[in-house]
């Protein structure tokens, strides 16, 4: 079976053995579908409509065909679980290390923002959760980062947590809300906006939360469907869009003070999903803080509701 590298890009679905047997002694099968990735001599890689990959070995694949590359929204961003969308979460701003703890997600990155250095408590650690917790904080002190877990407010392993004598991080970084939407065809990239596909030095001067480059590109540009959106000459306006499956994610919408009032954010959030609506998106999420009352102004025209909080958990001093 073979795949014509320009099927890369298309929306598939994949039937292919799975290596078992099936119910009537014959070889057991099973469907992928999704947006092929990349195409090699012996493995396709296919986007599922949450961000994960499958790679599916060549040699097993039964038969493969074309779908509507935009099908009918088959549910609404409200009522995907809050443990589903901070995996998506994860996946649109990607730690440059990363390991399984269980259903947990160790993430280390050198520092850069809470989200790619904390541990992402999702389903169940896989082992007791005293040992747990003796892991998390084991990983981040070899990496000489401080131990923290980013966890979903009112969830069971928060209370688990304040249990075991874990505290809320304290300041303006110590959680945010996720918000979402669904999207729909109307929105238009605005012709003065730049998008590319990696943080110029002028992107990342506007974002004005970065102590190491390299870190900060190394995280930011990991994901194969990112754009960096940028108005002006100098930069005055910047954003960050990520597709990650079904899903977009917005993220570091800034505007320079002197800049402001002037809709530039707007502009940057319309061209940012439009871009995304053109990869497959049809839902959105962003995640930013209660306090920041202009970020949710913005948003709230566009759809964006509450759907969970998160807060980052702190072990206590010893």
């Amino acid at each position: 079976m073979t795949l014509d590298a320009p099927e890369v890009g298309s929306r598939i679905v994949v039937r292919h053995e799975t290596g078992g047997v099936g119910p009537s002694g014959g070889p057991e099968m099973t469907d992928v579908i999704g947006h092929v990735l990349s195409v090699h001599d012996d493995t396709v890689t296919v986007e599922l409509r949450d961000g994960r990959t499958a790679d599916i070995a060549v040699a097993t694949i039964v038969t493969w065909k074309r779908v509507p590359d935009r099908p009918v929204r088959r549910r609404r961003a409200v009522a995907v679980d809050a443990e589903e969308l901070t995996r998506i979460t994860s996946r649109g701003w990607p730690a440059i290390e990363s390991a399984p703890l269980g259903e947990w997600e160790l993430r280390a990155s050198g520092g850069f923002t809470g989200r790619a250095n904390s541990v992402a408590v999702t389903g169940s650690p896989g082992v007791p959760f005293d040992r747990a917790l003796a892991e998390v904080e084991r990983f981040y002190a070899q990496r000489s980062l401080p131990a923290q877990a980013q966890v979903i407010v009112d969830s069971p392993q928060e209370r688990s947590f304040a249990d075991a004598g874990w505290v809320r991080k304290q300041g303006y970084f110590g959680g945010a809300v996720v918000q979402v939407a669904d999207l729909g065809p109307a929105h238009q990239a605005d012709p003065d906006a730049r998008v590319a596909a990696t943080a110029d030095d002028d992107w990342l001067a506007g974002y004005g939360r970065v102590d190491d480059a390299a870190i900060a590109r190394a995280v930011m540009e990991r994901p194969a469907k990112v754009a960096f959106v940028s108005i002006g000459a100098p930069t005055v306006a910047i954003g960050r869009v990520v597709v990650t499956g079904e899903w977009a994610g917005l993220s570091a919408v800034e505007v320079r003070p002197e800049a402001r009032r002037q809709g530039l954010a707007r502009r940057i959030v319309e061209t940012s999903l439009a871009w995304a609506i053109e990869r497959g998106a049809d839902k959105a999420y962003l995640q930013t803080m209660r306090s920041n009352t202009a970020a949710l102004a913005l948003y709230a025209p566009y759809g964006f509701v509450d759907h969970h909080d998160y807060v980052y958990l702190e072990p206590p001093i010893r």
